[in-house]
């Protein structure tokens, strides 16, 4: 694929499709790697964003709640000391 580099203020850019930034899943940041004679841009994920927020809702909603008990009555502390 070829794409024109543009002016954009002071600096140059490249326009990428809406297609492309769908398909890729590319939102708001991209990482731009130089490899070898190869610029490469990946797009760039923060798989926990807003996650403290979201437990913030839960905890004042009382949806925070264990779904199974973290200690099971068949356990056995002895082994581990």
């Amino acid at each position: 694929m070829e794409l024109s580099v543009i002016n954009i203020g002071n600096s140059k850019g490249i326009r990428l499709s809406k297609t492309i930034l769908e398909k890729y899943n590319i939102q708001d940041k991209i990482e731009l790697i130089l490899e070898k004679g190869f610029i490469v841009l990946k797009p760039k994920t923060e798989p926990r964003k807003n996650w403290e927020k979201a437990f913030k809702t839960m905890h004042e909603n009382g949806e925070d709640q264990m779904l199974i008990d973290d200690i099971f009555e068949d356990e056995n502390f002895e082994e581990w000391k």
